[in-house]
């Protein structure tokens, strides 16, 4: 079985939320985008909230509407091995290095994990002293969950992190020069 590498952070110095997904499936490997499987409902629940049919923009449009909400996207795996692209496939994985968050965006208010899977590393993001929430798996193979009972879900943690609304609200909610807006550590 071939080692896999995930895809390289999506973040900046305006982060206010980041997502953590597990690892990227085949889909999202090959066309080398977060969330690349048109089944996933990442990006339609983004848009739902943003009132934006992301769907129909270019990945690079994608990344930059998420950035310009204060969004982050990552994985907790930056390696693994796995037949397939379910999470219960994932072998031998290796961790990403968190910590690299705290000095890239100094604006970060809280982590969400995208599923049950990435949120079993939640200790490790808790130790970066943030809020942290599961959130339900945006993946097809999370049946189980409705798009209006997970969008409901995602709903709250977004609006709660700031990231909900326009993007003209995120860029007057603060900036890394606005010492005010600093996140505060434990």
């Amino acid at each position: 079985m071939a080692r896999l590498v995930g895809l390289p952070p999506v973040l900046d110095a305006n982060t206010r939320l980041l997502v953590l997904g597990s690892f990227p499936g085949v889909a999202s490997l090959r066309a080398q985008q977060y969330y690349g499987h048109p089944q996933n409902a990442f990006w339609k629940i983004l848009g739902a909230l943003w009132s934006q049919d992301l769907m129909t923009l270019p990945y690079a449009q994608r990344i930059e509407a998420a950035q310009a909400h204060g969004l982050g996207i990552w994985d907790v795996y930056r390696a693994c091995e796995r037949e397939g692209s379910l999470d219960t496939a994932i072998r031998h994985a290796e961790l990403n290095d968190f910590a690299r968050v705290l000095r890239e965006c100094p604006l970060l208010q809280a982590i969400a994990h995208n599923g049950g899977e990435s949120f079993r590393h939640a200790r490790h993001t808790q130790a970066l002293g943030l809020p942290v929430h599961k959130l339900p798996s945006t993946s097809p193979a999370n049946a189980s969950w409705s798009l209006e009972r997970k969008l409901h879900a995602w709903r709250t943690v977004l609006e709660a992190a700031g990231v909900a609304g326009a993007p003209e609200a995120a860029v007057t909610a603060g900036t890394a020069d606005d010492p005010g807006r600093q996140r505060r550590h434990p």
